[in-house]
Order: structure tokens, then sequence, then C-alpha cells
């Protein structure tokens, strides 16, 4: 979308591109940004070299190929299976009760961290926000946010301050997502291949996952087509004795503080450190991942020290000036 911006204003012209790289080729065509991927490739010069790089290569990337690409070489990585210790759950839900479903499970398994699947934004932002109002830390991620606000999302998430992404199936691949015990799906992915790309985010570098599955009696077909897919039954849980569970929102151990810095102005990860360690007075310890970016970093702390540390920041110096700082 900035790069058509660009082209349309005039900032920004193409004509001496001499490589295109199309990445995760079918989830741009799944996402609707073929258009736009169009425009934006018609303002290249056609002795360009184009590649494309995709998990799946269905018949729409085939044709997507055809149209943009010379004589490719054909290059298939082979697919080292492991075996992730993964265990997969579903539940048989009412219509209407995925939220209280998905809060019920959270409560339950008390996970530090977890991805919950919607296919629609709407859903996501919806769902998100009724955890937030009953006392989960989640936010929302899907293809409508900015870059500044994705940033934020990914990292808050990524430094455990925030337990629950909420995500479209912009969060099934690329993204890089450590230690995540569990993973929900709030209704049955559209197709087979696309629920193994979300039950393949937990259970990672030797870790144990949980997978659960939540589909109402009108989704069931999936299940099935799931199930003939893989050649083995689902393992189903116990819906009423999961709705029955009280609700206990997890507390995040991390808080995460935004500095108005970053690279532009020469702040580095020791600055921060330093400052929060030296005359913020906070034990090294208790200082987590640190993101820098162009014009803002974030810190994660801990949340019992979060206020002082705050506090600490606003008052004191960052590479010897003041630098406004706050809650993300």
């Amino acid at each position: 979308g900035r790069i058509q911006d660009h082209l349309r204003k005039g900032t920004l012209t193409l004509d001496r591109v001499n490589t295109v790289v199309l990445d995760e080729a079918d989830r741009m065509l799944d996402m609707g940004f073929e258009e736009a991927m169009e425009d934006i490739i018609g303002q290249t010069p056609e002795s360009r070299q184009t590649l494309m790089f995709s998990a799946t290569w269905p018949e729409s990337i085939r044709a997507l190929s055809g149209r943009y690409q010379r004589e490719p070489e054909d290059v298939r990585a082979e697919a080292k299976r492991g075996n992730p210790d993964i265990q997969e759950l579903f539940y048989e839900i009412a219509p209407g009760s995925a939220q209280d479903a998905v809060m019920a499970l959270l409560s339950e398994r008390q996970p530090t961290s977890c991805i919950v699947f919607c296919t629609m934004k709407q859903q996501c932002d919806e769902l998100a926000e009724a955890l937030r109002q009953h006392g989960f830390s989640a936010l929302a991620l899907h293809g409508d946010l900015e870059q500044r606000d994705r940033d934020s999302v990914l990292v808050r998430f990524g430094n455990q301050s925030c337990s629950v992404l909420v995500a479209t199936d912009v969060a099934a691949r690329g993204l890089d997502i450590k230690s995540l015990p569990l993973v929900i799906n709030a209704e049955p992915a559209r197709d087979s291949e696309v629920h193994t790309h979300r039950v393949g985010r937990t259970g990672r570098a030797g870790e144990q996952g949980l997978a659960v599955t939540f589909c109402t009696p009108s989704k069931g077909h999936k299940i099935n087509r799931l199930e003939s897919d893989r050649g083995q039954a689902a393992e189903w849980g116990n819906t009423e004795a999961l709705m029955a569970v009280p609700l206990q929102p997890v507390e995040p151990a991390m808080e995460t503080l935004c500095i108005a810095g970053g690279r532009k102005e020469k702040i580095r990860p020791g600055d921060v450190l330093g400052a929060l360690t030296g005359e913020a007075g906070i034990p090294g310890t208790a200082v987590g991942k640190i993101d820098l970016f162009d014009f803002q970093c974030f810190v994660a702390v801990e949340r019992s020290v979060a206020a002082k540390a705050l506090k600490r920041l606003e008052s004191g110096r960052i590479k010897g000036r003041k630098i406004r700082v706050r809650y993300a």
C-alpha cells in the first residue's frame, strides 16, 4: 500500500529495479493483494529477474508465475518432517459461544503465551476486546494495522508483556515467535493446509505444545475433511467440563515501556540498559528484551518494577538528554 502511494505521488520510480522478490506468494493471493502486486510489478522493467517463494504451489501461483516469470527455474526443498511434540484437542461448541470457550480454555491452561486464530479481521478485534474486558492481556494482529502498531503488538507479545495474540492467518507463517505452549483455533481453518500451519506455531524446538480447535456443528464437515486428509481421527475434549472452568486471567510477567528515541538518535540497547540499571536503580535481572526501531525503542521490565522504571526514566537521561517515556 505504501509503495502504491509513493508511485501515485511520483516520489518513487521503479524503472531501475532489476530484481523483484515475492515472498509467501500464496498468502499474498489469499489475503487479496493480487491487484496491488500486479500494479507494482507492472511498473518495473520487463528485463527484471522475478523470484517467487511459497510454502505451497497451487494453480493460482502457477498462473502468477506464468504471467511474471520467464523460463523460471523450479527449485523445491524437500520437507524435513520431524516429530513435534504437539497434542491436539477438538471441542464441539454451541454457535456464538467461541469467546466464552476461548476464555475458559485460557483460564484452565494458564499459558504464558498463546495465539488465538480467527478467520476475519473483525473477529480478531471483537475477541481481543472481549478478552481485555474480562481481564485477559490480549492484542489483535491483522492486515489492517499500521506498521507502527503491528511492531508494537509483536514486540509486546514477543517480550511477554502480553499473553494472548488474537490473529488472522497473517500470523500462521513467517513470524519469529518462540516458546508458544498453546495455539487456539476459535473456529476451524478453511482447509487442512492452513490448519497445519496454525498448529505448527506450537511445539517447536523440542518443546511441548497444545493445539485446540473449537467447532460448531455447522462447521463439523471441516473436521471430517481434516480427519480424511490426515488418515486419523480427531481427539475430542469434554466441552461441558471446559465451559464450567471459572475465569482466571493470567497476568503477564512483564510490562513494556516505549522510549521516544531509536536508531536515528544513535540510541543503543546498552544505553537503555545502562539508564535502567544505573540512574533508575533497576536490577539487570528485571530487564527483559530490548527492541530498537528507527524512532522508538521498546524495553520489557518486570511488572513489579515497571512504575519505578517509568518514573526514573522520565526524570533521568539517556545518552545525556531527556527523552519521553510511556507505557506501550
